[in-house]
């Protein structure tokens, strides 16, 4: 497919005078060929509607419009941008829709307002500042299997890497259960700092997250989350330890998990949290009067 006619994005923040804010998490991806390769990860995308978060200046969008997504649906909380983006969906034929906005308060599949046939996706270099915070709302969804069909994300590699970490690892955590219970995630992409305008301090990845059927799909969310906050928020200690913030006998929700308690939280797979969850929900609803 071939680039399209508009101006360098270098050129297009001199002209809009897009200086990247600290206030908006904003870091630039400024390579064309960087951002195609990023649209790229999710696969086929002509049949789709792809959700973007924080499109700044427009590179990843102009990636993922020009790699053939049907339509490109946009949340930009910085109104200085906003004039960039429509020149990008004049040059698109109006495939891009731009709203000015939180993300974090959206309703995303209102926006997205997908028609028969079309996959709705999500796409997006994540503002730093809220990138974890999406995720979470994104992964913590009632429903489940959930509106989206992939979503392709940036983050701090160090954020990356507690998505995709494994047991027995320092980055293995709260985050790696959540997303690891519900879906396949893989890094798909490193990213330098030095890809960035204005680079940033650190690394960064993409990962690529699909949604499966839970490990348990009787395990209620909340009883998840709460188990496993209460495991993480004391790593080092054994969990008959860090399970005592629980309303339940830890000693026994252990037994009845069948798992050691003088394990840790790094130690225990995901498959056995859920397993821990789902007892958890079980004494805890046979100890109401």
């Amino acid at each position: 497919m071939m680039t399209d006619s508009l101006p360098p994005l270098r050129d297009v923040i001199r002209e809009y005078d897009l200086r990247a804010k600290k206030s908006f998490g904003q870091n630039f991806l400024l390579d064309l060929n960087l951002t195609r390769k990023i649209a790229r990860v999710p696969g086929d995308i002509s049949d789709s509607v792809v959700y973007e978060v924080g499109p700044g200046p427009g590179g990843l969008t102009r990636g993922l419009l020009a790699e053939g997504a049907k339509r490109v649906v946009a949340v930009e909380m910085d109104p200085r941008c906003l004039d960039a983006l429509a020149d990008i969906s004049a040059a698109y034929d109006g495939r891009l829709t731009v709203h000015q906005g939180d993300a974090l308060k959206m309703d995303e599949q209102e926006l997205l307002a997908a028609k028969e046939g079309e996959k709705m996706r999500i796409a997006s270099n994540l503002p730093y500042n809220v990138g974890t915070m999406l995720l979470i709302k994104w992964l913590t969804l009632d429903d489940w299997k959930p509106w989206f069909a992939s979503l392709t994300l940036m983050f701090q590699r160090e954020v990356a890497d507690r998505i995709v970490a494994q047991p027995r690892t320092k980055a293995y955590g709260r985050l790696s259960v959540l997303a690891q219970w519900r879906g396949k995630v893989r890094i798909a992409l490193n990213v330098p700092a030095a890809a960035f305008t204005p680079p940033p301090k650190v690394a960064s990845a993409v990962i690529h997250f699909e949604p499966t059927e839970p490990i348990d799909s009787e395990v209620k969310l909340k009883d998840l989350e709460l188990v496993v906050e209460k495991a993480f928020g004391q790593r080092r200690k054994m969990l008959r330890a860090s399970l005592k913030a629980l309303p339940v006998d830890p000693q026994k929700l252990l037994a009845m998990a069948e798992i050691e308690e003088t394990k840790r939280a790094e130690d225990v797979p995901v498959a056995d949290f859920v397993r821990l969850a789902k007892c958890y929900g079980v004494m805890k609803a046979d100890a109401r009067p």
